[in-house]
């Protein structure tokens, strides 16, 4: 299928509606290649998270989760990249290289595993030769302190308890393609 393949539609349209706020980042440009430093070592990166911003959520936020997800991957379920949990409401960003560990995130936050197994920031990576994927980062802001998972949650159940407790989020969606 490769580059016939027909882009898929924001994946988070198909979701009930929730206000949006402001999402920026010093590393990457929605619609813009990424740089090789927010790429995974198997497609020649240097695998770091990149530096994001927040502002404006809604009043009543009482924590975030902050996501990568690939909905252009050759697979019917897309791809996650990175989901941090029970980010505090008083972090209103996160530096590069957050990612890389649950010591790198703010106070209790946490990793559950990406697609690739790890519970840590996972960069771009699409097949080579396909054509460019989106990597949506998104912040969610949360209604309760913690969302009631642990680090042996899947992504599907972060998101499946997000459905419930989602009271705005923000993205990004960068490209890559190699």
């Amino acid at each position: 299928m490769g580059l016939e393949r027909q882009r898929a539609v924001n994946p988070y349209d198909y979701l009930p509606p929730v206000p949006t706020f402001e999402l920026t980042s010093t590393d990457v440009v929605e619609g813009e290649q990424a740089a090789l430093t927010f790429v995974h070592e198997s497609a020649g990166g240097a695998n770091r998270s990149p530096q994001l911003s927040w502002s404006g959520f809604p009043e009543g936020t009482q924590s975030f989760v902050v996501t990568c997800f690939d909905p252009d991957a050759p697979i019917p379920s897309g791809f996650w990249h990175w989901v941090a949990v029970d980010i505090s409401a008083d972090v209103t960003s996160l530096e590069q290289g957050a990612g890389e560990s649950d010591a790198t995130l703010p106070g209790a936050a946490f990793h559950v595993r990406s697609d690739f197994g790890s519970a840590s920031y996972g960069g771009c990576a699409p097949p080579p030769g396909d054509m460019p994927h989106r990597y949506f980062f998104v912040v969610h802001a949360v209604d309760v302190p913690t969302l009631g998972v642990d680090g042996s949650a899947s992504p599907a159940v972060v998101g499946f308890n997000l459905a419930f407790h989602t009271l705005a989020r923000a993205y990004l969606a960068p490209t890559y393609a190699h």
